[in-house]
Protein backbone atom coordinates (compact mmCIF):
# COMPACT_ATOMS: atom_id res chain seq x y z
CA UNK A 1 0.00 0.00 0.00
CA UNK A 2 1.48 3.47 -0.63
CA UNK A 3 0.36 4.69 3.02
CA UNK A 4 3.02 2.19 4.18
CA UNK A 5 5.47 2.77 1.85
CA UNK A 6 5.38 6.40 2.68
CA UNK A 7 5.66 5.20 6.45
CA UNK A 8 8.79 3.26 5.72
CA UNK A 9 9.99 6.57 3.72
CA UNK A 10 9.92 8.61 6.76
CA UNK A 11 11.53 5.36 8.64
CA UNK A 12 14.41 5.14 6.33
CA UNK A 13 14.90 8.96 6.59
CA UNK A 14 14.89 9.05 10.12
CA UNK A 15 17.63 5.99 10.39
CA UNK A 16 19.68 7.73 7.52
CA UNK A 17 19.58 10.82 9.91
CA UNK A 18 20.71 9.17 12.99
CA UNK A 19 23.78 6.79 11.38
CA UNK A 20 25.14 9.48 8.99
CA UNK A 21 23.91 8.26 5.89
CA UNK A 22 22.79 11.58 5.12
CA UNK A 23 24.68 14.21 6.84
CA UNK A 24 24.54 17.89 5.85
CA UNK A 25 20.75 20.09 6.00
CA UNK A 26 20.91 20.49 1.69
CA UNK A 27 20.88 16.20 1.92
CA UNK A 28 18.07 16.55 4.45
CA UNK A 29 16.21 18.86 2.43
CA UNK A 30 15.93 17.48 -0.72
CA UNK A 31 15.08 13.72 0.95
CA UNK A 32 12.25 15.61 2.56
CA UNK A 33 10.75 16.89 -0.32
CA UNK A 34 11.28 14.19 -1.88
CA UNK A 35 9.47 12.63 0.57
CA UNK A 36 6.43 15.49 0.22
CA UNK A 37 5.67 14.62 -3.40
CA UNK A 38 5.30 10.97 -2.29
CA UNK A 39 3.05 11.59 0.51
CA UNK A 40 0.74 14.50 -2.10
CA UNK A 41 1.02 11.95 -5.25
CA UNK A 42 0.38 8.56 -3.61
CA UNK A 43 -1.34 8.79 -0.43
CA UNK A 44 -4.72 8.88 0.04
CA UNK A 45 -6.44 11.49 0.88
CA UNK A 46 -9.96 13.26 0.22
CA UNK A 47 -9.03 17.00 1.25
CA UNK A 48 -6.50 19.51 2.60
CA UNK A 49 -7.62 18.55 6.04
CA UNK A 50 -6.19 14.97 5.59
CA UNK A 51 -3.29 15.73 3.57
CA UNK A 52 -2.50 18.25 6.33
CA UNK A 53 -3.06 15.65 9.35
CA UNK A 54 -1.36 13.10 7.43
CA UNK A 55 2.08 15.93 7.22
CA UNK A 56 1.61 16.92 10.71
CA UNK A 57 1.46 12.91 11.78
CA UNK A 58 5.25 13.04 9.71
CA UNK A 59 6.44 16.04 11.87
CA UNK A 60 5.59 14.39 15.17
CA UNK A 61 7.54 10.64 13.94
CA UNK A 62 10.88 12.79 12.95
CA UNK A 63 10.30 15.03 16.33
CA UNK A 64 9.96 11.98 18.54
CA UNK A 65 12.76 10.51 16.79
CA UNK A 66 15.30 13.30 16.02
CA UNK A 67 14.22 16.07 18.63
CA UNK A 68 17.36 18.33 17.44
CA UNK A 69 16.95 17.67 14.01
CA UNK A 70 14.88 20.84 12.29
CA UNK A 71 15.54 21.01 8.32
CA UNK A 72 13.04 17.92 7.83
CA UNK A 73 10.67 19.73 10.22
CA UNK A 74 10.50 23.35 8.91
CA UNK A 75 9.93 22.29 5.77
CA UNK A 76 7.01 19.70 5.96
CA UNK A 77 5.38 23.06 8.30
CA UNK A 78 6.26 25.19 5.22
CA UNK A 79 4.58 22.92 3.09
CA UNK A 80 1.52 22.78 5.34
CA UNK A 81 1.46 26.85 5.10
CA UNK A 82 1.35 26.14 1.02
CA UNK A 83 -1.44 24.15 1.48
CA UNK A 84 -3.37 26.64 3.78
CA UNK A 85 -2.70 29.67 1.66
CA UNK A 86 -4.02 27.00 -1.82
CA UNK A 87 -7.22 26.33 -0.57
CA UNK A 88 -7.64 30.27 1.03
CA UNK A 89 -7.38 31.16 -2.69
CA UNK A 90 -10.17 28.74 -3.89
CA UNK A 91 -12.52 30.12 -1.14
CA UNK A 92 -11.63 33.86 -1.99
CA UNK A 93 -12.45 32.56 -6.24
CA UNK A 94 -16.11 31.27 -4.62
CA UNK A 95 -16.90 34.25 -2.69
CA UNK A 96 -16.47 36.63 -5.35
CA UNK A 97 -19.99 38.45 -5.30
CA UNK A 98 -20.99 37.33 -2.27
CA UNK A 99 -22.12 39.33 0.40
CA UNK A 100 -19.72 40.56 3.07
CA UNK A 101 -21.45 38.85 5.67
CA UNK A 102 -21.23 35.97 3.86
CA UNK A 103 -17.44 36.20 3.23
CA UNK A 104 -17.18 37.16 7.12
CA UNK A 105 -18.76 33.77 7.92
CA UNK A 106 -16.84 31.59 5.06
CA UNK A 107 -13.32 32.59 6.29
CA UNK A 108 -14.42 31.95 9.71
CA UNK A 109 -15.26 28.40 9.01
CA UNK A 110 -13.22 26.79 5.77
CA UNK A 111 -10.26 28.81 7.25
CA UNK A 112 -9.96 26.49 10.16
CA UNK A 113 -11.71 23.33 8.81
CA UNK A 114 -10.04 23.02 5.28
CA UNK A 115 -12.25 19.70 4.86
CA UNK A 116 -13.81 20.96 1.40
CA UNK A 117 -12.81 19.06 -1.30
CA UNK A 118 -10.19 20.65 -3.90
CA UNK A 119 -9.86 18.76 -7.38
CA UNK A 120 -6.53 20.68 -8.46
CA UNK A 121 -5.09 20.80 -4.92
CA UNK A 122 -2.77 18.05 -5.93
CA UNK A 123 -1.45 19.70 -8.68
CA UNK A 124 -1.00 22.76 -7.90
CA UNK A 125 1.01 21.25 -4.21
CA UNK A 126 2.95 18.99 -6.84
CA UNK A 127 4.06 22.37 -9.27
CA UNK A 128 4.82 24.08 -5.93
CA UNK A 129 7.22 21.09 -4.75
CA UNK A 130 8.99 21.32 -8.28
CA UNK A 131 9.67 25.25 -8.21
CA UNK A 132 10.69 24.76 -4.11
CA UNK A 133 13.20 22.15 -5.26
CA UNK A 134 14.61 24.39 -7.76
CA UNK A 135 15.22 27.29 -4.82
CA UNK A 136 16.75 23.96 -2.82
CA UNK A 137 18.81 23.86 -5.60
CA UNK A 138 20.09 26.92 -6.13
CA UNK A 139 19.92 28.39 -2.51
CA UNK A 140 23.66 27.84 -1.87
CA UNK A 141 24.45 29.64 -5.11
CA UNK A 142 22.52 32.62 -4.73
CA UNK A 143 23.64 32.81 -1.12
CA UNK A 144 27.22 32.87 -2.76
CA UNK A 145 26.53 35.04 -5.35
CA UNK A 146 26.13 37.81 -2.35
CA UNK A 147 30.26 37.35 -1.59
CA UNK A 148 31.44 40.51 -2.91
CA UNK A 149 28.88 42.81 -1.26
CA UNK A 150 30.16 41.63 2.40
CA UNK A 151 34.04 40.66 1.45
CA UNK A 152 36.30 43.61 0.43
CA UNK A 153 40.46 43.42 -0.91
CA UNK A 154 42.67 42.61 2.03
CA UNK A 155 40.39 41.66 4.53
CA UNK A 156 41.15 38.80 7.08
CA UNK A 157 37.89 36.60 7.26
CA UNK A 158 37.61 34.14 10.35
CA UNK A 159 35.61 31.08 9.70
CA UNK A 160 34.84 27.89 12.47
CA UNK A 161 34.88 24.26 10.72
CA UNK A 162 33.56 23.38 7.46
CA UNK A 163 30.28 24.45 5.79
CA UNK A 164 29.58 23.80 2.49
CA UNK A 165 27.59 27.28 1.91
CA UNK A 166 30.70 29.05 3.56
CA UNK A 167 32.88 27.25 1.57
CA UNK A 168 31.39 28.44 -1.77
CA UNK A 169 31.00 32.03 -0.15
CA UNK A 170 34.70 32.45 0.27
CA UNK A 171 35.48 31.15 -3.27
CA UNK A 172 33.02 32.90 -5.23
CA UNK A 173 34.56 36.04 -3.43
CA UNK A 174 38.12 35.02 -4.14
CA UNK A 175 37.36 35.28 -7.96
CA UNK A 176 37.47 38.93 -7.70
CA UNK A 177 39.17 39.70 -4.32
CA UNK A 178 42.10 38.97 -2.94
CA UNK A 179 42.11 38.41 1.32
CA UNK A 180 43.15 36.09 3.95
CA UNK A 181 40.94 33.21 5.70
CA UNK A 182 41.71 32.31 9.39
CA UNK A 183 39.54 28.87 9.94
CA UNK A 184 39.49 27.27 13.19
CA UNK A 185 40.19 23.54 13.43
CA UNK A 186 36.37 23.15 15.38
CA UNK A 187 37.81 20.07 17.58
CA UNK A 188 37.68 17.19 18.08
CA UNK A 189 36.43 16.48 14.94
CA UNK A 190 38.75 19.04 13.09
CA UNK A 191 36.90 19.78 9.88
CA UNK A 192 38.32 22.72 9.48
CA UNK A 193 41.48 21.28 8.18
CA UNK A 194 39.42 19.74 5.42
CA UNK A 195 37.54 23.35 4.84
CA UNK A 196 41.42 24.71 4.79
CA UNK A 197 42.93 21.98 2.44
CA UNK A 198 39.96 23.24 -0.19
CA UNK A 199 40.35 26.73 0.44
CA UNK A 200 44.03 26.51 -0.32
CA UNK A 201 43.35 24.18 -3.28
CA UNK A 202 41.72 27.39 -4.53
CA UNK A 203 43.71 29.89 -4.08
CA UNK A 204 43.08 31.65 -1.08
CA UNK A 205 45.71 32.66 1.56
CA UNK A 206 44.57 30.58 4.73
CA UNK A 207 45.83 29.64 7.99
CA UNK A 208 44.70 26.79 10.46
CA UNK A 209 44.11 27.67 14.44
CA UNK A 210 43.26 25.92 17.04
CA UNK A 211 40.16 26.69 18.92
CA UNK A 212 42.24 27.60 22.15
CA UNK A 213 43.80 30.55 19.69
CA UNK A 214 41.01 32.30 18.65
CA UNK A 215 41.22 35.13 21.52
CA UNK A 216 44.53 36.22 20.26
CA UNK A 217 43.74 36.42 16.67
CA UNK A 218 40.66 37.97 16.72
CA UNK A 219 42.15 41.36 17.45
CA UNK A 220 43.28 41.15 13.42
CA UNK A 221 39.75 39.75 12.07
CA UNK A 222 37.81 42.14 10.17
CA UNK A 223 34.39 39.87 9.82
CA UNK A 224 33.45 36.19 11.25
CA UNK A 225 31.68 34.32 8.62
CA UNK A 226 30.13 31.13 9.53
CA UNK A 227 27.35 28.47 9.08
CA UNK A 228 24.89 27.23 11.51
CA UNK A 229 22.65 24.48 11.63
CA UNK A 230 19.56 26.11 12.60
CA UNK A 231 18.16 29.49 13.28
CA UNK A 232 16.30 29.96 16.41
CA UNK A 233 12.76 31.94 16.96
CA UNK A 234 14.31 34.85 18.87
CA UNK A 235 17.40 35.22 16.11
CA UNK A 236 19.95 32.72 18.22
CA UNK A 237 22.01 29.97 16.76
CA UNK A 238 22.00 26.17 17.33
CA UNK A 239 25.70 26.05 16.14
CA UNK A 240 28.33 23.72 15.93
CA UNK A 241 30.43 23.53 19.42
CA UNK A 242 32.61 26.48 20.29
CA UNK A 243 31.14 28.69 17.52
CA UNK A 244 29.51 30.94 20.92
CA UNK A 245 33.54 31.17 22.69
CA UNK A 246 34.47 32.42 18.70
CA UNK A 247 31.04 34.33 18.71
CA UNK A 248 32.07 36.26 22.33
CA UNK A 249 35.61 37.03 20.83
CA UNK A 250 33.81 38.81 18.30
CA UNK A 251 31.89 40.42 20.52
CA UNK A 252 35.11 41.78 22.56
CA UNK A 253 36.78 43.28 19.65
CA UNK A 254 33.59 44.39 17.79
CA UNK A 255 34.33 42.18 14.39
CA UNK A 256 30.90 41.65 12.68
CA UNK A 257 29.37 37.98 12.73
CA UNK A 258 27.52 37.19 9.22
CA UNK A 259 26.03 33.91 9.86
CA UNK A 260 25.07 32.18 6.09
CA UNK A 261 21.86 30.07 6.74
CA UNK A 262 19.21 28.79 4.15
CA UNK A 263 15.24 29.56 4.67
CA UNK A 264 15.27 26.11 5.73
CA UNK A 265 17.06 26.47 8.60
CA UNK A 266 14.89 29.00 10.44
CA UNK A 267 12.68 27.06 13.40
CA UNK A 268 9.93 28.47 15.23
CA UNK A 269 11.37 27.39 18.51
CA UNK A 270 12.53 29.04 21.24
CA UNK A 271 15.76 28.01 23.69
CA UNK A 272 14.25 29.20 27.19
CA UNK A 273 17.25 30.23 29.45
CA UNK A 274 16.78 27.42 31.99
CA UNK A 275 16.94 24.99 28.58
CA UNK A 276 20.30 26.16 27.13
CA UNK A 277 22.22 23.30 28.45
CA UNK A 278 19.34 20.36 28.19
CA UNK A 279 18.84 21.27 23.92
CA UNK A 280 22.99 20.62 23.80
CA UNK A 281 23.47 17.36 22.80
CA UNK A 282 26.86 15.50 23.59
CA UNK A 283 28.50 13.12 21.44
CA UNK A 284 31.28 10.38 22.87
CA UNK A 285 33.68 12.26 24.48
CA UNK A 286 36.30 9.18 23.01
CA UNK A 287 37.18 11.56 20.75
CA UNK A 288 38.40 14.20 23.49
CA UNK A 289 40.05 11.32 25.63
CA UNK A 290 40.40 7.61 24.22
CA UNK A 291 39.43 4.29 26.03
CA UNK A 292 42.93 4.15 26.50
CA UNK A 293 43.56 6.15 29.16
CA UNK A 294 41.94 3.35 31.39
CA UNK A 295 41.46 4.02 35.07
CA UNK A 296 41.63 8.02 34.38
CA UNK A 297 38.27 7.47 33.15
CA UNK A 298 36.67 6.07 35.95
CA UNK A 299 37.51 9.25 37.97
CA UNK A 300 36.53 12.10 35.71
CA UNK A 301 33.36 13.17 33.98
CA UNK A 302 33.72 14.00 30.04
CA UNK A 303 31.34 15.71 27.86
CA UNK A 304 31.27 16.38 24.47
CA UNK A 305 28.49 18.81 23.27
CA UNK A 306 27.80 18.90 19.79
CA UNK A 307 25.78 22.37 19.09
CA UNK A 308 26.42 25.45 21.20
CA UNK A 309 23.85 27.85 21.90
CA UNK A 310 24.63 31.41 20.34
CA UNK A 311 22.07 34.15 21.71
CA UNK A 312 21.01 37.06 19.01
CA UNK A 313 22.53 39.83 20.70
CA UNK A 314 26.24 38.04 19.28
CA UNK A 315 24.90 37.96 15.61
CA UNK A 316 25.46 41.00 13.31
CA UNK A 317 23.52 39.93 10.05
CA UNK A 318 21.90 36.13 8.49
CA UNK A 319 22.68 36.24 4.84
CA UNK A 320 20.40 34.27 2.91
CA UNK A 321 19.04 33.86 -0.91
CA UNK A 322 16.57 36.88 -0.29
CA UNK A 323 19.71 38.91 0.97
CA UNK A 324 20.56 40.10 4.58
CA UNK A 325 18.46 40.51 7.76
CA UNK A 326 18.96 41.02 11.05
CA UNK A 327 18.31 38.95 14.00
CA UNK A 328 15.66 41.05 14.86
CA UNK A 329 14.20 40.63 11.35
CA UNK A 330 13.54 36.55 11.86
CA UNK A 331 10.24 36.82 13.34
CA UNK A 332 8.94 38.24 10.14
CA UNK A 333 10.84 35.48 7.88
CA UNK A 334 8.67 32.96 10.18
CA UNK A 335 5.54 34.77 9.49
CA UNK A 336 6.22 34.19 5.68
CA UNK A 337 7.65 30.82 5.76
CA UNK A 338 5.22 29.13 8.81
CA UNK A 339 1.65 29.50 9.83
CA UNK A 340 0.81 30.00 13.15
CA UNK A 341 -1.23 27.45 13.71
CA UNK A 342 2.02 24.56 12.62
CA UNK A 343 4.27 25.96 15.27
CA UNK A 344 4.15 23.70 17.80
CA UNK A 345 2.63 20.32 16.42
CA UNK A 346 4.07 17.81 19.20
Amino acid sequence: MPQNANLSDVITLISDIKHGKVFSSYEIALRTENLLEKVISEEKWANAKELMQQIKGKIQQVTQSLPLETTATNIMRHILKVIREECDQVSKKKGEGQSLHQLVTADQSEERDYSESHGDLKNCLLDHLTEYKVELETSTENIAAQALEHIHTKEIILTVGKSNTVEKFLKHAAGQRSFQVIVVEAGPLYHGHKMAASLALSGIQTTVIPDSGVFAMMSRVNKVIIGTHSVMADGGLRAASGVHGVALAAKHYSVPVMVLAHMYKLTPSYVCSHEKDTFKMCASPANIIPYSTGPLLNKINVYNPIFDYVPPELVTLFISHQGGNAPSYVYRLLSELYHPDDYELY
